[in-house]
């Protein structure tokens, strides 16, 4: 795969580490080996922001090859000083994809009321920043209160190829809800879903009654109020797991669309915990991860 790097002109007094590459070695792996005072979260941060230099070309590629004699170098600012994010996280970045973790409350594109805070916008602005040609498109969707894992395209030929082998590409999509009162066993949702007028989901147990959905869930923790629950979806439909928690019986905390009552963390208690995935171009299966909310555990 090649790699993106952005080419920069570096100040000698920008310069805070550097390191010269004795063995073969992937990038982030001799990061976290030469850095073992950083906390992972925060190398890969660093990498994420443009804060890494191979022989004076910044790159954002964790997995880059390193060989002997290659120079290594952490700057003291991005190669994007001037595009900000907020509310979102880049996990991964290559010539084909963006992977991001993006926080609760962010819209993934615009709405009537909102057209510049989205996930989308600021990931076009980040791209044109290095290329004022390069355009993003997206895969999926999370909802604005829904955290976590999401994949963007960076063209509409990697989008489509995606989209189109989605049940096959898409390995594993897992996510942790936090909903009301005490689930007692593992178990499996299945119904069939339509949209109604005001746009919201609908759930029948009646076969081809609209678009068939399942779910399957997995108890972490109980508590008084709340269970905490492993989501995997074996199909991807709109607030599919919204709609099955409410048919369960325990909807997701904060969802007051859906049947909840309780708001006990000041959010949806939705999160899009990891993403695994079959590269378009590589054939390479990769798999991104989200840390879990502590408001999450905390109540359950």
């Amino acid at each position: 795969m090649e790699q993106r790097k952005i080419m920069m002109k570096k100040k000698s007094n920008e310069k805070k580490a550097g390191w010269i590459v004795r063995e073969p070695a992937e990038l982030l792996k001799f990061l976290f080996e030469m850095m073992p005072a950083q906390s992972r979260k925060a190398v890969k941060g660093m990498l994420a922001r443009g804060q890494v230099t191979v022989n004076d070309n910044v790159t954002t590629q964790f997995n880059e090859t390193l060989a002997p004699g290659d120079r290594v170098t952490i700057l003291s600012q991005g190669a994007n000083p001037k595009v900000k994010t907020k509310g979102i996280g880049i996990l991964y970045e290559d010539d084909d994809l963006i992977v991001i973790d993006k926080d609760a409350g962010l819209l993934t594109i615009a709405s009537d009321k909102e057209k510049q805070a989205t996930a989308y916008r600021q990931l076009s602005d980040y791209v044109k920043s290095a290329n004022r040609k390069a355009r993003i498109f997206i895969v999926h969707r999370l909802d604005r209160d829904t955290s976590g894992v999401m994949l963007f395209a960076k063209s509409k030929q990697t989008q489509q190829r995606l989209q189109n082998a989605w049940k096959d590409s898409a390995r594993e999509r897992t996510y942790i809800a936090l909903v009301e009162g005490t689930v007692k066993e593992n178990g499996t949702v299945t119904s069939w879903l339509t949209e109604d007028k005001t746009l919201t989901m609908r759930s029948s147990s009646r076969p081809n009654k609209g678009q068939k959905a399942v779910t399957r869930y997995k108890v972490l923790k109980t508590g008084r109020e709340s269970s905490l629950l492993q989501v995997n979806l074996e199909t991807g439909r709109k607030n599919q797991i919204r709609v099955h928690m409410q048919d369960l019986g325990h909807p997701i905390i904060g969802d007051k669309k859906y049947g909840s009552r309780k708001n006990i963390i000041g959010r949806l208690g939705l999160h899009a915990s990891a993403l695994q995935f079959k590269h378009p171009a590589t054939g390479e299966v990769l798999r991104f991860e989200s840390k879990i909310p502590g408001s999450f555990t905390r109540k359950s």
